[in-house]
């Protein structure tokens, strides 16, 4: 598939068939790729959690919901996908990389980075995951989880205290479903996003 056609064909896929496994050496594409992303200082603070069980699954599950809560349609579409990623950062990593001979920021001061860049490389090793599921023939989502249980998610699978969830890709064989709500909104484009010189300067006035 064409690069571009596999940006145009990306999407957030939140319905998947129960029944069709991932194989794993899709899987291990994704991850292949996830490495391949950008990272300063080629620092590469980033981890990713491969759930791929029944077991695991659930308990990743059981871990991020309230027990007894009702039933969300969303969540249950979410919850047929095979493959669950979990993102993780890992913001010691930036700054030993940093504190080294060729950087030299030895005090590894965390306001030497206004922008947590452990955290944006992460997201933009997710998003080749993203872009290689829609590659392979998958749908996949990224998604979050709720700050009040993280602590129960570590718990579950023993990740360090120096490890931050940024967010999870399920990857899986998508079926059909309605459509996002927020699809009504208009996407904006390239134009409409740039400005040329200073903030403000359409194109056409550069």
């Amino acid at each position: 598939m064409e690069f571009t056609e596999v940006v145009r064909r990306r999407r957030m896929v939140r319905r998947y068939d129960p029944d069709r496994a991932v194989p794993r050496a899709v899987v291990e594409r994704c991850l292949e790729n996830a490495v391949r992303a950008p990272s300063a200082g080629f620092s590469q603070g980033w981890d990713f959690l491969v759930l791929t069980t029944d077991e695991e699954r659930e308990g990743f599950w059981n871990s991020t919901t309230v027990p007894g809560a009702p039933v969300d349609a969303w969540l249950d579409g979410i919850r047929a996908a095979p493959v669950l990623v979990l993102c993780l950062s890992h913001m010691d990593a930036y700054l030993e990389r940093y504190a080294a001979e060729d950087k030299g920021w030895t005090d590894r001061d965390e306001a030497r980075w206004p922008v947590p860049y452990w955290d944006v490389d992460t997201g933009m090793a997710s998003l080749l995951i993203l872009l290689t599921a829609t590659d392979e023939g998958l749908g996949s989502l990224f998604f979050g989880v709720p700050p009040e249980r993280h602590a129960a998610v570590r718990e579950a699978f023993a990740i360090p205290p120096s490890r931050t969830i940024v967010g999870v890709v399920s990857l899986g064989y998508a079926v059909p479903g309605p459509k996002s709500p927020s699809l009504r909104r208009h996407r904006r484009t390239g134009e409409e996003v740039a400005h040329w010189g200073r903030f403000g300067v359409a194109g056409d006035d550069a």
